[in-house]
């Protein structure tokens, strides 16, 4: 099999790309305590959640999750730190954090802002 052309090999990509934020569904990552938590009730700590194609908030993906609000302080979501207010898609890449994680990756991951709801919010 030849190699493909730059041209081609962008446009597979992006078909690609494409195609994954088509996906219904996310794939959520907890840590810490909330780990934990999942592992007590017999569940993984990683889930694939359908998500409709309008989104849902982080708050919704934590209840459908049945995790307690008061454990989670901050979303990520695509490798960014929101509050639970922001909109999750479908294909997106999704974090719980845990209230509490301690040292300066509070502020430069934006984790610091996104709990107490002076971080990053839009949809």
């Amino acid at each position: 099999m030849g190699r493909l052309s730059p041209g081609t090999a962008r446009k597979r990509f992006s078909m690609t790309r494409d195609a994954m934020s088509q996906q219904p569904t996310v794939t959520v990552h907890l840590f810490g305590c909330l780990h934990t938590l999942r592992q007590q009730r017999g569940l993984p700590s990683t889930a694939e959640i359908e998500v409709p194609p309008e989104g849902l908030t982080g708050e919704e993906l934590a209840d459908r999750l049945e995790l307690p609000l008061e454990f989670v302080e901050a979303v990520m979501v695509n490798r960014k730190a929101y509050s639970l207010n922001y909109r999750v898609n479908p294909g997106d890449r999704v974090a719980f954090v845990p209230r509490g994680i301690p040292g300066p990756h509070r502020y430069t991951l934006g984790i610091y802002g996104a709990g107490t709801g002076q971080g990053r919010d839009h949809s």
